[in-house]
């Protein structure tokens, strides 16, 4: 897919962008935010783990590279959230999501001022789909928006097949919308993908980045629409972090003052070089990874 005009090179990023490091709020994404410290970046982790040794077990890697847990909170009630992930040969994956701690995000501790130490938020659609955690994701995107702050928004399938269309009510406004063409379709009852983009458009929508497989990915801004070709990899082991290296790296890039067209190509070499490892964290992106492509 291509329009007959070029994307746009440019698009929201923090006043900070050409500085250096840059310091996001992260909600409900352990998983991209390990991938963005891996990058550099200053990450403060919005989440809600349970007082279980499965919650030491799932933040080893965050606190391996430096991700700050000082908005994490502890769920005296509930077990931390989990995933079981059946991996097949050649990368795909099949998930079964067991609801807990995650959902149960207290709004009452999240306070505008979290916001003064970042410049973007990059937040999980999963932080949407109900329960308390609905509350505080809609209070940070409120508090996001008052600052005039960019917001990188990740859908996810789960969270598209739970709140369906409900995810545009509190999603719209977002800097960056990222998914993937499943979601897509999922979220606007399209057929097609211009389709859905088209509905998307008319939601007021107006930054998309959509992961499209083996075709790559499509970024979508007012000026049109642009098909960046797939890095393509060898030993594809397991797809399941894939998604978010996309989204980090894709954020990395803005964030680092990088054009859009920049960024959807280093997310898709992200996005490759992470299915080379086992897990959502085996495969964690270093600035090296990125230069290479860049030169």
């Amino acid at each position: 897919m291509r329009s007959s005009r070029p994307a746009a090179r440019t698009a929201p990023v923090p006043r900070s962008a050409k500085t250096g490091i840059s310091r996001l709020l992260a909600c409900l994404v352990e998983d991209l935010a390990a991938q963005l410290a891996s990058l550099g970046h200053r990450v403060y982790l919005a989440g809600r783990v349970g007082q279980d040794p499965f919650a030491e077990l799932a933040l080893s890697r965050v606190r391996e590279v430096g991700v700050d847990l000082r908005y994490l909170q502890e769920d005296p009630e509930h077990t931390t959230s989990s995933v079981l992930i059946l991996v097949v040969p050649g990368g795909e994956r099949a998930m079964v999501s067991a609801e807990g701690a995650s959902r149960y995000l207290d709004p009452a501790l999240f306070k505008p001022r979290f916001l003064d130490q970042a410049d973007a938020v990059v937040l999980s659609a999963y932080a949407l789909v109900g329960g308390p955690s609905r509350s505080y994701a809609a209070e940070v995107l409120e508090a996001a928006r008052r600052r005039e702050m960019p917001v990188f928004a990740d859908l996810g399938t789960g969270a598209v097949r739970a709140a369906g269309r409900e995810l545009l009510r509190h999603l719209r406004g977002v800097d960056w919308l990222l998914m993937n063409q499943a979601e897509l379709l999922a979220l606007t009852g399209a057929s097609s993908l211009s389709g859905g983009i088209a509905r998307l458009r008319e939601e007021g929508f107006r930054h998309l980045a959509i992961k499209v497989g083996a075709m790559g990915s499509i970024l979508v801004t007012p000026e049109g629409e642009e098909l960046l070709e797939p890095y393509p990899v060898e030993d594809i082991v397991d797809s399941t972090g894939a998604g978010d290296a996309y989204t980090a790296a894709f954020a990395h890039a803005l964030l680092s003052g990088r054009s859009p067209l920049e960024a959807g190509r280093l997310a898709n070499l992200a996005g490759a070089l992470a299915a080379t490892g086992l897990g959502a964290q085996g495969r964690l992106l270093r600035l090296e990874d990125l230069e290479v492509k860049a030169r």
